[in-house]
């Protein structure tokens, strides 16, 4: 991911930052898809999910987008999946393209969730777009959601960076984002009470992030 901060976007708060982001996958949700290969991304990555998930899991996916293809994969699978996401927009295309899946709108750091309620929590490139101060909190809370046994998933920063790209993918809104660098993204997760059981490198044009693939220890 690259970009360069436009004026008047780098000094943002918290809210006006997620409202960025909010507005900017409103607008630019099928664009999206269509950039990043909506119905085939993350194949193998749910191939390997699906062998570790117990039968009629739930799962969590936090930053679900349009439902397609991490919802829609799990749910034709048989699994209980809960997607969130800021957008409206999106929220309201995953409902329509996913019904059997269970979609939320909501900011994931005010979600109020039960403790040990999820089998799996999954978060594809979402992290990357919530605020930093607010993002060791939320891993702190995506621990107490995971059930023992249960397996989280995520896209992270490879290297620190926040900051905003005007006309992100071709469009008329400008895209938001902020990240750590791997090695401190993962002592949040550590933290967290996760143990980190593989890491990679996930290369993206010239830059990249990583993805991590961790469980909360205990029997299931």
């Amino acid at each position: 991911m690259s970009g360069t901060d436009p004026p008047n976007l780098s000094y943002m708060d918290n809210d006006e930052a997620k409202d960025l982001v909010r507005r900017g996958y409103d607008e630019l949700s099928s664009r999206y898809d269509e950039a990043f290969g909506g119905e085939t991304k993350y194949a193998d990555w749910l191939q390997l999910l699906l062998t570790e998930l117990p039968d009629r899991a739930q799962v969590l996916d936090l930053g679900c987008g349009s439902g397609v293809p991490v919802a829609k994969v799990l749910a034709e699978a048989g699994h209980i999946v809960t997607g969130v996401d800021i957008s409206e927009v999106q929220v309201a295309r995953a409902s329509e393209r996913v019904p059997a899946a269970t979609f939320l709108q909501a900011d994931a750091t005010t979600l109020d969730l039960p403790a040990d309620s999820f089998d799996a929590i999954l978060s594809f490139y979402a992290l990357i777009h919530i605020p930093l101060d607010e993002q060791e909190a939320l891993l702190q809370r995506i621990g107490t959601w995971l059930r023992p046994g249960g397996t989280f998933v995520a896209t992270i920063g490879a290297a620190a960076w926040t900051g905003s790209e005007q006309h992100w993918l071709g469009g008329d809104v400008p895209m938001w984002w902020s990240q750590a660098d791997t090695a401190t993204t993962r002592t949040w997760i550590e933290n967290a009470g996760l143990v980190i059981d593989h890491e990679e490198f996930v290369p993206e044009g010239d830059s990249g992030h990583t993805l991590i693939w961790a469980g909360r220890p205990g029997p299931r």
